[in-house]
């Protein structure tokens, strides 16, 4: 067994999940151990360089005592420590094994992802150690929430949105807490962090930032035109998200098809709604608001959290298999037939974009968390000329007219559809003000009503 190890050891290959190489000794690879021993264990080779060739070590007798106490006094933990090689061409195995417990070393946790060595700090350390206590964050009881923390009006309608898949055992007759029992979104008769997620009247009293926060920007980050935030528990901000998107913030590209108008999506609806799911199912509920951006020609969505461990960008854009921050949530999620548990979710955002005719969306790590970014045709929408026209003739309205009849211009700008009571309701004014404000704008010619008063929309005149 230890000629077989020896003879692994000796060959050339590169550093990789579990095995590192190093010239020399430094106490500072007692950082390296530690991550091994919190990860799936491995091996580090002291006396080879980053090729895996063996350099030797002047001083591998004085190394053979003091590595496995340096390791025991540090770490508590024990390591296989093996001499090979020959003459002046020694070097020294390190084995560490994976540890069912967190092993710090001086108080601080490191963990050996891919071939790179990380020290777990804030969320990712709560999460560590969750999981080393075979729990996740949203499996752990809310010690504060009780049965009258669930809104019924959301788990109704989880209820009735979970017929069409039939994955619900039967829930007719049960009360609010047999219910959730079956979801596993209980303890005895203590409620689960999850079940204030999903159907909770006020998540955000137990934990912060359980919002979306929607953006609409113009060509940057920097110009920032109007937002919303949205909060409430997920099944909430899973419809509302949409609506808003739907209704405010996305600009629909129109044809027509003889006498009739038609509305195209600028982007895929299964798209959106995968992206959205994914960053509430897959977010770290203790960090940063979800961010919807959305500019003039592309839509990002952002979630705290990285990616799994072991799970890589690329892995995303194949079959993989499912590998949920928040098991419980996505357990829940998969009885209502919201998502499956097949790993599909950036495949169904990337095909329904790419039979849609748009390039492939991308997938990145950044700050922290994971954001998926759509981008529009470029033959959709309205043109740049066209919108900086828009934005001058706003600008003259509000000149001539004052800030609210051009927020009701800008309103039509992007929603040629829309009623007077829609707008009315926007605003937050009556539809008799709202039509007061579009009889100037008609009567100065800037927009003309086209079609039947239902069905009909606005037109910007042209200069």
């Amino acid at each position: 067994m230890k000629n077989t190890l020896h003879s692994s050891l000796t060959k050339s290959h590169g550093e990789s999940q579990n095995i590192e190489f190093k010239s020399s000794w430094h106490d500072d690879y007692l950082k390296w151990i530690c991550g091994f021993a919190n990860a799936i264990g491995g091996t580090i080779c002291i006396g080879k360089d980053d090729d895996g060739k063996v350099v030797g070590l002047a001083d591998h007798k004085k190394l053979m005592e003091d590595i496995p106490n340096k390791i025991r006094n540090a770490m508590g933990i024990i390591c296989d420590v093996q001499l090979h090689g020959q003459k002046n061409k020694k070097f020294i195995s390190i084995k560490v094994n994976p540890y069912s417990v967190p092993v710090s070393l001086r108080g601080r946790f490191y963990y050996r992802s891919g071939s790179t060595k990380m020290e777990l700090t804030g969320v990712e350390l709560n999460e560590f150690l969750l999981k080393k206590a075979g729990k996740t964050w949203d499996d752990t009881i809310e010690e504060d929430a009780s049965v009258n923390d669930i809104d019924e009006k959301s788990l109704n309608k989880f209820i009735e949105d979970s017929r069409e898949k039939g994955r619900m055992p039967a829930t007719k007759g049960l009360s609010v807490l047999q219910i959730l029992e079956k979801l596993k979104l209980t303890d005895g008769k203590k409620l689960k962090r999850a079940a204030i997620i999903l159907f909770g009247k006020d998540p955000m009293r137990f934990y912060p930032n359980v919002q979306v926060k929607i953006g609409r920007f113009g060509k940057d980050a920097a110009d920032l035109r109007f937002q919303e935030i949205i909060e409430g528990n997920l099944i909430h901000m899973l419809h509302e998200v949409q609506v808003q998107l739907g209704y405010k913030f996305l600009t629909r590209p129109v044809t027509f098809e003889g006498f009739q108008r038609v509305e195209n999506d600028l982007y895929p609806v299964q798209a959106l709604r995968e992206m959205i799911l994914n960053a509430l199912v897959h977010r770290t509920y203790m960090g940063a608001t979800i961010q919807v951006r959305v500019y003039d020609d592309r839509l990002s969505v952002w979630n705290e959290g990285p990616l799994p461990l072991g799970l890589s960008l690329e892995d995303l854009k194949r079959e993989h298999s499912s590998r949920p921050r928040n098991p419980i949530i996505a357990n829940a999620c998969f009885l209502g037939g919201y998502i499956d548990t097949w790993g599909r979710g950036t495949l169904k955002i990337i095909n329904s974009c790419l039979e849609s005719g748009l390039p492939e969306p991308e997938i990145k790590e950044m700050n922290g968390g994971v954001e998926v970014t759509l981008f529009a045709n470029p033959e959709q929408g309205i043109s740049e000329d066209r919108e900086k026209n828009f934005g001058k003739i706003s600008e003259q309205i509000r000149k001539d007219f004052g800030i609210e009849p051009a927020r009701a211009f800008d309103i039509i700008c992007r929603h040629p559809e829309y009623s007077a009571e829609q707008i009315a309701g926007e605003m937050g004014k009556t539809p008799r003000t709202i039509e007061n404000y579009i009889a100037k704008l008609k009567k100065a010619g800037i927009i003309i009503r086209k079609g039947p008063k239902l069905g009909g929309y606005w037109e910007i005149a042209d200069d």
